[in-house]
């Protein structure tokens, strides 16, 4: 495997967390992978147009893409008390959304999947107009009255008071207590072009990454903090601590059932396509 991977992924913490091994070098025989840094919303569009061959994409982007990439059961996000919130600038309830305008980060992304079950069940009559923006734009749109609502995914779970916004709803919660399955976030996926034999070391490869992350987590700081635009180091670390966890390291039963469990309730709503009875195997 000397050829170098063309891999895309975010510039928030827990991605250059659990990536720092394998982009430096550090991970013994790994091939070097050439980093693209990029929100959700590109990686989303970059998948679908099939341009690189490792992607951090949003679970809820995986009906359209497994036909050509195949998911990775390590580095992605899931977890439990880590879902995306629905910021507003005055308390209210969810009925107050009832024709609102909502600031979303992608219409493809597991925020907004989450976000439309849960309205479907709390919201008569439905939210209005749905605005997509860059997600480090929504919470001063919320809090300057440009939407009436906000979805944020991040670390605005630690930050949205300094907006002097209140969380009317956490959608991870609502997940949680109505599933008793982790939150699916961030998959990670490559080209099915490359292989079984690559697939399975590119595994391995991301896994030890994140082993090498936890085991030293002082050798990634510097990367970790370059990329994360300015952000107070303690959120970072509340970051990383919340979205880096056993699921990063291998999906599991429970991951899987979480990710097969999302995508299921998203279909039966006509949210997403229907996936295929192997579309989620590995190799």
């Amino acid at each position: 495997m000397s050829q170098a991977l063309r891999i895309a992924f975010s510039p928030c913490p827990n991605d250059t967390f659990v990536f720092h091994a394998w982009t430096h070098g550090k991970v013994p025989g790994a091939t070097p992978p050439e980093v693209t840094f990029a929100d959700i919303d590109l990686t989303n569009g970059m998948a679908e147009r099939g341009e690189l061959d490792v992607l951090k994409v949003s679970y809820a982007e995986l009906p359209w893409v497994l036909d050509e990439y195949a998911l990775l059961p390590c580095g992605g996000a899931l977890g439990r008390g880590c879902g995306p919130l629905v910021l507003t600038k005055d308390a209210a309830t969810p009925a107050d959304l009832a024709g609102r305008t909502v600031a979303v980060p992608s219409e493809r992304s597991t925020a907004y999947l989450l976000f439309r079950l849960w309205a479907a069940d709390q919201v008569p009559g439905g939210v209005g107009e749905v605005k997509v923006m860059p997600f480090d734009e929504i919470m001063p749109a919320v809090r300057d009255g440009a939407v009436d609502a906000g979805l944020v995914i991040h670390e605005a779970r630690f930050t949205y008071q300094n907006f002097g916004l209140t969380c009317l709803a956490d959608m991870g919660e609502h997940w949680e207590n109505t599933t008793g399955l982790p939150i699916p976030l961030g998959a990670i996926i490559a080209k099915r072009s490359l292989g079984e034999e690559r697939l399975r070391e590119l595994a391995r490869t991301i896994t030890t990454s994140v082993r090498m992350a936890w085991d030293d987590p002082e050798a990634s700081r510097g990367y970790v903090l370059e990329h994360a635009q300015e952000m107070d180091p303690a959120v970072a670390d509340q970051h990383i601590g919340l979205y880096v966890n056993e699921f990063s390291a291998d999906l599991g039963e429970d991951g899987y059932a979480a990710v097969r469990g999302l995508l299921t309730r998203a279909a039966a709503e006509g949210l997403v396509p229907p996936l295929a009875p192997d579309a989620l195997k590995f190799v």
